[in-house]
């Protein structure tokens, strides 16, 4: 039972993160039968918890990691019909052997597919294909009277395309419909080039846009002509033999590691280790499939790496239009603020699709991980209002502290958001510490 006087078991929560913590009753949820949605019950639903900032804690969470069926798969079709609680990890276990793969993919496979619907999560391949939700056919959603509703893009669109990319304020996501892609095994062969500098990286991308999956890790602290100096690496997946792979046998930070030491000059020497660590000239070589899309699933707990105060993941797009000169801008006054970032990563998007406030637009997309601390709080301050009049805007799914001005800024469609909200009983219910904080609840 979910209520505002629920049973649910009072925990600390926060999202990947770590920042912000909050307390919250956390209730499981195996059916449609242990959900009780009462007015003013400020309740949201939950998987695996990898969003990184506050999206999926509240003062009430309704645990979905229960409600974890496969309900049918159409092997020769490549359709999947599963609960909200499987996760991608799950299901690649079952697909892959049988010569399919997820149509897209986020950099890790623990998530729900129940949350991949509600952030609209995309990959290396959206120039290509889209997000995860352009391959959903149909999902079922608890709204707020307890109704349940059987949502497509022909049969209640609109709550269809405002719960895709909605961060779970629609309602509970209690089952998901879905296509899959055909691969030929589960090798992908991967072209790693460096580049010098911005320039060269953007070009890179350019020549090499109709390759499937396409990013690049930037190192963010070198200045001056090397700005931007990157390791673009280009995959698609093939048929080679490649050896198995052993996600059981991973590396694991046990506990917290003390904040200093991530620092400027540490991050520093590991951008510069690493950049040079790939040979000047173009390189090719065929690897499993996880350790391309997922190389952090293989370190347990590597969030608790940036201390117990936790860390912002920055993510932002930028349209084409703009291009260069603005990721330069942006890139410019990190590195004039000295807030470094191990993982910064950049990637090309497609056209945006139907969903009200899903995050991809055709542009250029960069992901920063910075440690908490003032210093990167004013940066995204100023970065904000830098990003908006550029006519960009922040990835839900990262955001920890974005402004209610910045979000209904560059969310334009909000307010049409709102009204399906309100036409389907979500408000007053549905919300997390995020809606709040964004000026939707």
């Amino acid at each position: 039972m979910i209520s505002t006087d629920s049973l649910g078991i009072k925990r600390k929560m926060s999202g990947w993160g770590n920042y912000p913590i909050i307390e919250s009753k956390v209730s499981p949820i195996y059916s449609v039968q242990d959900i009780y949605l009462k007015k003013g019950g400020n309740l949201i639903a939950r998987g695996l918890g990898r969003s990184y900032g506050d999206s999926a804690i509240s003062e009430l969470i309704a645990d979905i990691l229960p409600m974890d069926r496969f309900l049918s798969f159409d092997n020769d079709n490549g359709e999947i019909h599963c609960q909200a609680g499987v996760s991608l990890g799950e299901i690649l276990s079952i697909i892959v052997p049988k010569g399919w793969f997820l149509p897209v993919t986020p950099g890790t496979k623990f998530i729900t597919v129940g949350g991949a619907v509600a952030a609209d999560v995309h990959g290396k391949n959206h120039h290509i294909d889209g997000s995860f939700c352009d391959y959903v056919d149909s999902f079922k959603i608890m709204i707020g009277n307890g109704k349940i509703i059987e949502c497509t893009t022909e049969n209640n669109s609109d709550l269809f395309f405002a719960t895709c990319g909605g961060m779970g304020l629609t309602g509970i996501i209690l089952d998901v419909r879905f296509r899959l892609k055909s691969i030929k095994g589960e090798a992908v062969k991967v072209k790693t080039i460096r580049t010098s500098n911005l320039e060269d990286t953007l070009d890179i991308f350019e020549e090499n846009k109709s390759v499937t999956y396409s990013v690049a890790w930037i190192d963010c602290l070198k200045k001056g002509k090397h700005l931007g100096r990157s390791h673009v690496m280009l995959g698609e997946h093939c048929d080679d033999e490649i050896k198995s792979y052993d996600s059981e046998n991973k590396m694991n930070i046990p506990f917290y590691t003390p904040s200093f030491l991530l620092n400027k000059c540490t991050i520093k020497v590991f951008n510069a280790v690493y950049y040079q660590s790939q040979p000047k000239k173009d390189s090719v070589n065929v690897t499993h499939y996880q350790p391309f899309f997922y190389p952090l699933d293989a370190i347990n707990n590597w969030n608790r790496l940036y201390g117990k105060k936790g860390f912002f993941q920055y993510q932002f797009v930028l349209p084409f239009s703009v291009g260069l000169d603005g990721i330069k801008r942006v890139m410019t006054e990190i590195v004039k603020s000295g807030q470094g970032s191990f993982l910064a990563v950049l990637k090309t998007f497609g056209s945006k699709n139907n969903n009200l406030i899903s995050f991809p637009m055709a542009g250029y997309t960069l992901a920063l991980d910075i440690k908490y601390n003032q210093k990167a709080l004013t940066l995204f301050n100023f970065l904000d209002n830098m990003i908006a009049e550029m006519g960009g805007r922040h990835y839900l799914a990262k955001d920890a502290r974005m402004s209610a001005e910045t979000f209904k800024a560059t969310y334009k469609n909000w307010e049409k958001f709102q009204d399906i909200r309100r036409k389907y009983y979500a408000l007053g219910i549905f919300s997390s510490n995020q809606s709040i904080r964004i000026g939707l609840d």
